[in-house]
């Protein structure tokens, strides 16, 4: 039996997914923080124990570990990177600080935003004295104009390493069209100080990272990937040597925001941030088209965040234009999702400005010291402290028993604000509750309603250790009235791992005027088109074949940034043709455009007699790997069987005015078809479903649980 192990890091929790032969294990255990492989391998030996294994013939039995991290996000949002020294060409080395116009709102709330009063451009992430330019000129068809001298890169790089410099990003003019002088930079550094002297140090080229055109998102996109890159390489190779120790051989793969997981060794630290959501977001369409759902509000409610995506007629939406990472606008392609600061970690708060309202978030007491009830010496009130003054969380069986929470901690916690409030605990507890779940259903609001679409087509999936516990609360706000929780939705960001495939994307911007509407004719120069896609699948096939993938198992998708002429902004469609050998691909190509243009913004809009032109290639390699199948079960009676009764308690629902005496179910002893109505609770061993009043649960073919509004 060969395992797949699928690991997500929170900011409060591990989450294992571990499958093999149809079946599967999950885990929960609390993140290390000051040492994430510490956490990483309590939750491997949690798994082996469920298995009946050792962690050795566990490890020995595994064939692939995919692991989803937040080391590099963490960094940039801590502003922890290492000393870097940016190379770029003379006379350009304030182009990262004079930054584009609006640079200040890139990365900022909307009410951040319309406060002009304190809003200012964010803190470079390389001081100006880091910044050195060498005299090089590549023009705009990428022909050298102004060689390189090797004496004054010296120089230069000379000086970066004595003021400090621990990584170097080169960006030069057209690096893009042609990385000549970037590659020979590099060189330079490499042979002057080899890794004997400077150690691991990255030295990042943008036209590796991102050869596209755009010169600030092109060179934010180089700084964001080595600011990120010596965390993960340092977090990466504890955890392979702790791996190594137990026996396990086998390379370890990092989920992407693409949708898709490399080998380490061929990951770009950049392409790891935001991956959780991602993976979950991978995982929800997998289960949407098993159970014939087009239209899904993915969310993931964990203990530091709460994570959005949506599925739009079976499809996942990327990015249009620049994803901002921090305050730092880039050119990464990334699946769309987006996150804010609610979670069971979150923290209540009290804005003296606003005549004490009770706030929540984005603040979180994180894993350690965590909430109050945790008792591991937090004392600020949380989400959670208040879903166990309320009596949604069981103290004793909070992971299943394993961990046991503090009652009187999470009392005399939320008293705090509840003097000031001039409340009892119990009310302000259900107000923490209201707000956090209002907070979550109008962000949900936000990205359905006001893009245009019915939320009542689409079918949240609640997600994350918190998610089954406030689903029904935020639900409402947002227009929902149909949930869905996976069998393993405390974990479900590392079971999206196992549904992703190995994916590498290519990216590279050319300008070709494929219709010239000066002439009004077709371009006929195939060969410039090909020798593009061409350069894109070499490099993929080289790639694959180093993850261990023969080059006919890898198949290739090709997407193109398009536009009329004269236009500003770009189309993205995805090409009928890879490869041009006459003119009538061509005008596949421009009738594809047309009909994706038309679509997107009707067909009065459309004009290709001003000319089409391709602006950038984008080409996806992917290899199918094997996915853990959902086993689908017979339903049964609706009513649960007695074995599946654990007892009641006393559960504080505001739709009845207080605590009412509430029927808890054992999760592990329901079957499909069962049926609950609420209000109950339904305790699984890594987290607590609240079926409010009003609602119904029922579990259906797959084990999900599915619950509806009965409300008309």
């Amino acid at each position: 039996m060969k395992y797949a192990i699928d690991v997500d890091v929170g900011g409060t929790f591990m989450d294992f997914f571990v499958s093999g032969n149809g079946k599967h294990v999950i885990s929960k255990v609390p993140t290390t923080t000051y040492e994430l492989g510490a956490g990483f391998l309590r939750g491997i030996e949690d798994c082996a124990v469920k298995l009946g294994k050792s962690v050795e013939d566990f490890l020995a039995d595994t064939e692939a570990i995919r692991y989803s991290t937040t080391i590099g996000t963490n960094a940039m949002l801590q502003h922890k990177g290492p000393n870097l020294g940016l190379i770029t060409t003379a006379g350009y080395e304030d182009m990262i600080f004079v930054g584009r116009g609006r640079q200040w709102a890139d990365g900022m709330a909307l009410a951040e935003v319309k406060d002009m009063t304190k809003i200012q451009k964010p803190a470079p992430l390389i001081p100006r004295k880091m910044v050195v330019g060498v005299r090089e000129r590549i023009d705009s068809f990428g022909n050298i104009i102004a060689p390189l001298v090797k004496e004054e890169v010296l120089e230069k790089v000379r000086y970066l390493v004595d003021n400090g410099a621990r990584g170097f990003v080169v960006c030069l003019l057209w690096s893009f069209l042609n990385p000549a002088h970037e590659r020979e930079i590099k060189r330079v550094i490499e042979e002057e100080f080899p890794e004997t002297y400077l150690g691991n140090m990255p030295i990042i080229l943008s036209s590796e990272i991102s050869p596209k055109e755009g010169e600030y998102t092109r060179t934010m996109t180089a700084i964001v990937d080595a600011y990120m890159h010596s965390e993960l390489v340092q977090e990466m190779s504890s955890l392979a040597e702790h791996l190594r120790e137990r026996g396990y051989t086998k390379p370890i793969l990092l989920v992407h925001n693409t949708g898709g997981s490399k080998k380490v060794s061929r990951t770009k630290a950049v392409n790891t941030h935001n991956a959780s959501p991602v993976a979950g977001l991978c995982g929800a369409l997998y289960v949407s088209k098993l159970c014939k759902l087009p239209n899904v509000v993915y969310t993931d409610v964990g203990g530091t965040s709460f994570d959005i995506g949506l599925i739009v007629k079976g499809t996942l939406p990327f990015y249009d234009l620049f994803p901002v990472i921090d305050r730092w606008r880039t050119q990464l392609r990334t699946i769309e999702t987006i996150s804010i600061g609610a979670g069971g970690g979150s923290i209540a708060w009290l804005t003296p400005l606003l005549g004490n309202r009770l706030e929540v978030g984005p603040m979180s007491a994180g894993a350690m010291p965590g909430p109050a009830c945790y008792d591991l010496g937090g004392e600020d009130a949380t989400v959670t402290d208040a879903d166990v003054v309320l009596g949604y969380i069981d103290p004793n069986y909070y992971l299943g028993g394993r961990m046991k929470l503090n009652k009187a901690k999470a009392l005399r916690a939320i008293k705090v604000l509840a003097d000031k409030l001039g409340t009892n605990e119990v009310i302000t507890a259900n107000m923490i509750k209201r707000v956090v779940d209002v907070k979550m259903g109008q962000e949900i609001f936000k990205r359905v309603a006001l893009a245009g679409y019915d939320p009542k087509e689409f079918t949240l999936f609640a997600c994350g250790g918190a998610g089954p516990t406030h689903c029904c609360g935020y639900a409402p706000p947002a227009g929902l009235r149909k949930i869905l929780t996976a069998p393993f939705s405390p974990v479900f960001g590392a079971f999206g791992g196992s549904t992703l495939d190995v994916k590498h994307i290519y990216d590279k911007s050319r300008h070709i005027k494929i219709f010239d509407f000066a002439t009004q004719k077709y371009f006929s120069d195939f060969e410039m088109f090909n020798s593009v896609v061409r350069e894109l699948q070499d490099s993929a096939i080289k790639d694959m074949r180093l993850e261990g993938f023969p080059e006919e198992r890898v198949t290739f998708t090709l997407e193109l940034e398009m536009r009329y002429g004269t236009q500003y902004t770009y189309s993205r469609i995805q090409s009928p043709v890879t490869v041009m050998n006459g003119e009538e691909d061509v005008k596949r190509l421009c009738d594809a455009f047309t009909e994706s243009y038309s679509k997107t913004y009707g067909p009065e809009s459309a004009f290709p007699q001003g000319g089409i032109d391709v602006e950038t290639f984008m080409l996806t390699a992917q290899v199918p790997v094997a996915h853990f199948p959902m086993k689908e079960y017979e339903l049964v009676s609706a009513a649960p069987a007695k074995e599946a009764l654990k007892g009641g308690r006393e559960t504080y629902w505001e739709e009845l005015g207080g605590f009412k005496e509430t029927t808890v179910y054992r999760w592990e002893g329901l079957q499909p078809g069962n049926v609950i109505i609420g209000p109950a609770i339904i305790e699984a061993e890594n987290t607590t479903y609240v079926v409010a009043p009003g609602w119904r649960y029922t579990m259906d073919q797959y084990l999900n649980g599915i619950i509806e509004s009965i409300n008309k």
